[in-house]
């Protein structure tokens, strides 16, 4: 048994995550179009019809915009705590009340063995969350759309085989972008997102031998590059002497296409 995803899409202009193993098959956000979310998954060979639930991290568009229309259309239950459920009713739209399922923040889910548990994060959102993903002794944990990691957050997450953390912007690109100062106050604030330096900051405490592959997520298409991205972090990492006992290894996400299925593996 092995536990595989795909990030379907990873950025401001949408976001969603495939989880699956044999038996389940997960998605976490539908902030594209219901379209173009059947259009990525069908690129990694699932029909939204195979799907088990959606997971919402929080309540922004880019997370949740084609969450209704795939939950109407394939009668699928929505997972989301009752502060994020409130912020998207609106958008998310009639949906009978046996798919309108509340997770409360720090609760788990089983799902045909496949352990699912809700975290905290800090983002200027009603109560957003982060997921981490566990079966048979291995360990998935998304963590996107946060200001900063707070222990808290290191605490559920440092033990991951393989992570998708946010490395949104570039600092200085985004002081020298065209965005209004109040936009970027936000963006750098510690309720926005995770810069590349504060990625690679988290990830010299985070890392041990245990993760082997890091997925660099939610880049900014204006304030970032993915070969700046996966460069300030490798230089971070260099410098602090990780690499010495973890050579994990940077992935790229798209907003565009989805990755390539990832078997989440221990050694």
């Amino acid at each position: 048994m092995s536990l595989r995803f795909s990030v379907l899409a990873s950025g401001s202009t949408g976001n969603g995550v495939l989880v699956a193993n044999e038996r389940v098959k997960l998605l976490v956000d539908a902030g594209l179009s219901a379209k173009k979310m059947e259009q990525l998954m069908q690129e990694r060979g699932v029909s939204p019809s195979e799907l088990q639930a959606i997971l919402v991290t929080h309540e922004h568009s880019d997370h949740i915009k084609g969450v209704g229309a795939l939950a109407r259309k394939y009668d699928l239950p929505v997972y989301a705590n009752e502060k994020t459920w409130r912020e998207m009713e609106r958008t998310v739209g009639e949906l009978p009340e046996p798919q309108r399922k509340v997770l409360r923040t720090g609760e788990e889910l089983w799902f045909d063995g496949l352990r699912v548990e809700s975290y905290g994060i800090s983002h200027d959102a009603a109560e957003p969350v982060g997921y981490c993903f566990e079966e048979n002794g291995v360990k998935l944990s998304l963590a996107t759309d946060l200001g900063y990691v707070s222990s808290k957050v290191m605490e559920k997450i440092h033990d991951s085989d393989v992570l998708v953390l946010e490395a949104n912007h570039d600092v200085d690109m985004l002081r020298m972008g065209r965005y209004p100062w109040n936009i970027k106050r936000r963006i750098l604030g510690d309720k926005g997102h995770l810069s590349n330096e504060a990625a690679g900051e988290a990830l010299c405490e985070l890392l041990s031998g245990r993760t082997k592959r890091v997925y660099l997520a939610h880049l900014s298409r204006d304030h970032n590059l993915m070969d700046l991205a996966r460069m300030t972090v490798d230089q971070l990492l260099e410098q602090r002497g990780v690499y010495r006992t973890n050579r994990v290894r940077l992935m790229d996400t798209y907003y565009d296409r989805p990755t390539e299925w990832d078997s989440v593996a221990a050694e």
